[in-house]
């Protein structure tokens, strides 16, 4: 059975990501259980490896921050309502772990 394990910190879980080359990268758009309008602004990051699950966990910079906390991924406005994008975070996420070609799967379409 794998073993769930959580990193605090983007650059540990970059370490790991680069560290073990996963076959693919998973993530979620999350709502953002401190915010009024329980908009979708935090990322979950799941890295399945052999023996573990990694997830990282990163949220708004700020109340009204425009970009996550760590990670620096933008965050848009979509008819009043605040999100994260697809596109920025398979951009982010190859570009950062120099892996243009990863396969970057969204949770709900994995």
């Amino acid at each position: 059975m794998s073993e769930l394990v959580r990193i605090r910190k983007w650059e540990e879980f970059k370490r790991l990501a680069i560290e073990l080359k996963p076959d693919a990268v998973v993530y979620s758009i999350d709502q953002n259980g401190m915010s009024e309008t329980k908009e979708l602004t935090c990322l979950r990051l799941i890295l399945p490896a052999r023996n573990a699950y990694y997830v990282y966990v990163d949220f708004p910079k700020g109340s009204k921050g425009n970009t996550l906390r760590e990670t620096g991924i933008p965050i848009h406005e979509n008819r009043g309502a605040r999100c994260l994008e697809d596109q920025d975070i398979i951009k982010f996420i190859r570009a950062s772990l120099g892996r243009e070609n990863l396969p970057v799967y969204s949770f709900w379409t994995a």
